[in-house]
């Protein structure tokens, strides 16, 4: 008889990973993006026409 309780942990765990494994890429995407942002503000935006 399969043990259905070691089947189910093992994806469980699986599951877990992977999605630990998609947010961590997430954050490092937002990162990449917020920080080319903030270059490309700086380029594009002199400093005194910020606040407009």
């Amino acid at each position: 008889m399969p043990d259905y309780e070691k089947m189910y942990k093992q994806m469980v765990n699986a599951a877990e990973d992977a999605l630990k494994i998609l947010i961590e890429a997430q954050k490092n995407c937002e990162e990449i993006y917020v920080s080319e942002a903030e270059s490309r503000e700086q380029f594009i935006y002199p400093e005194n026409e910020r606040s407009l």
